[in-house]
């Protein structure tokens, strides 16, 4: 491959590739397995590129790709797995629905919370900003900010569905060895 070839797939790869990804994520439901796929998919199409830039879509033939890599990989790893009688106890003991439900519980309590306050806790607590900075995306003081954080957060602790799902997803302790 002469490096002009090499250049406009280069370029091909560097405009495209965040289109692509999301594609392939969509595919995959997750980060690696899309990182993956796209890388896999670029890799057979560099081999075909020429005759893949002569065709009006490449970035079509690439999506394709993707597809019918996908399917070939989901058909050779379906049989991977097999169902047994009796499926092993988790080893930590953690219920697998568990963290879910706790989730969906708290954007259901937070969508019962004001417009402000559910900006100011999604603010803190999700993206990680300051006080400070919270204050300055909203437009507001400082002190607005702790009061509206203040509110829902008493407001949330108060929320009986949440403390149902947050009791439920708290480990239970057993106290082994102790006399009945």
């Amino acid at each position: 491959m002469d490096d002009t070839t090499r250049e406009e797939f280069r370029e091909f790869v560097t405009a495209r590739s965040p289109a692509l990804l999301r594609t392939a994520y969509l595919m995959t439901g997750q980060r690696q397995d899309a990182e993956d796929l796209l890388q896999t998919s670029l890799a057979k199409t560099l081999v075909a590129w020429r005759r893949v830039r002569a065709a009006d879509n490449p970035e079509a033939y690439v999506r394709r790709l993707m597809l019918n890599t996908r399917t070939s990989l989901w058909r050779r790893h379906r049989h991977d797995a097999s169902p047994v009688a009796d499926p092993p106890d988790r080893a930590d003991g953690a219920d697998p629905y568990g963290e879910a439900d706790l989730h969906d519980a708290l954007w259901a309590a937070l969508a019962t919370l004001g417009r402000r306050q559910r900006a100011v806790l999604v603010l803190r607590y999700y993206e990680g900003l300051s006080e400070s900075e919270i204050a300055d995306a909203l437009g507001t003081s400082v002190g607005t900010v702790k009061s509206q954080a203040s509110r829902a957060l008493a407001a949330l602790r108060t929320n009986a569905g949440l403390l149902d799902d947050v009791r439920a997803a708290l480990p239970t302790t057993s106290t082994s060895g102790a006399t009945s």
